[in-house]
């Protein structure tokens, strides 16, 4: 069956949609945790409420405020006092729990003063409390709470040039843990010895929990040597400020203590729930798919690597369906998840999703009914106010009728401002949720 473009790109909507409400955090906390009477239960884990003395509401992330408001929901007046940090517009009515709005991806005075506030806080707890801690994707840069003799602006210099070097989640969390008072399982250790359950919505490949939001309650698995092995790995040391490689290089000496790891009394009290991640929009992606009649094929929720190579790898499997009906007949589904990167050359506006769909656009551009959706979860795809983008087959020849050249805007990397002209932004707003991204592309 041949469907329309139109209908294939009204259809690819719908999935991406369907594959975000499948990770609506306050569902999520709720599936997870129930109050009956006085005992509190968490996954597979039980609290006796009658002897705590102090339950305290703490956390960080972009889908921080709606986790709260759902453990409002569930334990109400319980609750003594809380503190979130926030993405400016990410938040939620909530009571009992302070929300500070903070800048994402590179940090600001109101996060370091709000990760103060919230260590502070930890640091008050007792062996007879319980600290609810609420992470998810965007709660590294949220958390800034830069080390002894480290300002914000360094911090800042340094997210800059990590975000457009091209590192990974995994690198770039674990330059951040070794930067911070607060990350890398240094908040547990200024809770101990308080009972500390973190409920974790993952925006991570595979689920790390040292790596979701730089794992404020979990035993870091990295070192100062591994940060700086990552600087020469993206020979970016020029690029950064000198406090940062002296900070690296007092770790190595052994002059600085090293992040908390396994084994540390810190996390005697201490457990960690995952509660939704990619695999889980990708799956909701995959029945609403199947529902509209599409031949669905899920290639994996772990994707990750350069954005371009990335799209043309998906670009060539959705032609295989086309020409031999490999690896699904038409009408097909291709769905992945995952989180790519971009390394930066040019002096453009774009986020990952931008760049892989105008990748692709000119890569299926010699083909018919083909459609591309890319979106990010969380509804901001770098730093832009678009989720994402759209593209098909007529992409391209759109566009140069418009008289733009894509791959002058590709090799810009100013995938926004070409999607702007052609009216193809995908923009959702604030999803209050977040777990990396959703690729989609249909054919028939």
């Amino acid at each position: 069956m041949k469907y329309p473009i139109e209908k294939l790109r009204q259809d690819a909507s719908r999935i991406f949609y369907k594959g975000l409400e499948a990770v609506e955090p306050r569902a999520a906390v709720k599936r997870n945790c129930r109050l009956e009477k006085e005992t509190l239960f968490i996954g597979d884990s039980t609290y006796d409420l009658s002897k705590v003395k102090n339950i305290y509401v703490i956390g960080s992330g972009k889908a921080s405020a709606p986790m709260a408001a759902a453990v409002e929901d569930i334990l109400g007046n319980r609750i003594t006092s809380g503190i979130i940090n926030v993405k400016y517009g990410h938040t939620a009515d909530v009571s009992h729990v302070k929300l500070v709005e903070a800048g994402h991806p590179v940090p600001d005075e109101n996060g370091q003063a709000g990760a103060q506030a919230i260590l502070d806080l930890a640091r008050t707890a007792t062996a007879d409390d319980l600290l609810i801690c609420l992470v998810s994707g965007g709660g590294s840069a949220l958390l800034p709470l830069p080390c002894t003799g480290m300002t914000l602006k360094d911090k800042q210099d340094t997210t800059n040039v990590l975000l457009a070097c091209g590192a990974t989640i995994h690198e770039i969390n674990a330059i951040r843990k070794h930067l911070s008072g607060a990350k890398g399982g240094q908040l547990a250790r200024a809770a101990h010895p308080a009972d500390i359950i973190s409920l974790m919505l993952s925006d991570v490949i595979g689920d790390d929990l040292d790596v979701i939001a730089s794992g404020p309650t979990v035993p870091d698995f990295s070192t100062y040597q591994d940060c700086m092995d990552l600087f020469s790995k993206y020979d970016i040391i020029e690029k950064l400020p000198e406090k940062i490689i002296k900070h690296m290089e007092a770790g190595i000496a052994g002059d600085l203590p090293e992040t908390p790891k396994e084994g540390d009394p810190a996390f005697e009290k201490t457990k960690n729930l995952v509660i939704g991640s990619n695999i889980d929009a990708v799956e909701a992606a995959k029945a609403e798919a199947e529902s509209l009649g599409y031949n669905t094929i899920v290639l994996s929720s772990m994707i990750e690597g350069e954005t371009k190579e990335v799209a043309l790898v998906h670009g060539a499997m959705a032609r295989e369906v086309l020409k031999n009906g490999y690896p699904v007949a038409a009408p097909g589904c291709i769905l992945s998840g995952g989180e790519t990167t971009v390394t930066i050359k040019g002096d453009g506006k774009g986020g990952r999703n931008q760049e892989f769909a105008l990748a692709a656009a000119l890569d299926i551009a010699c083909h018919e009914n083909i459609v591309v959706l890319s979106g990010g979860t969380d509804g901001n795809d770098g730093p832009t106010d678009a989720a994402g983008a759209l593209s098909d087959t007529h992409t391209i020849k759109r566009a140069e009728e418009l008289k733009l050249s894509p791959q002058a805007y590709l090799d810009n990397n100013d995938s926004y401002h070409f999607f702007e002209k052609t009216g193809d932004l995908l923009k959702t707003g604030p999803t209050n949720t977040n777990v990396m991204d959703v690729r989609i592309m249909l054919i028939s």
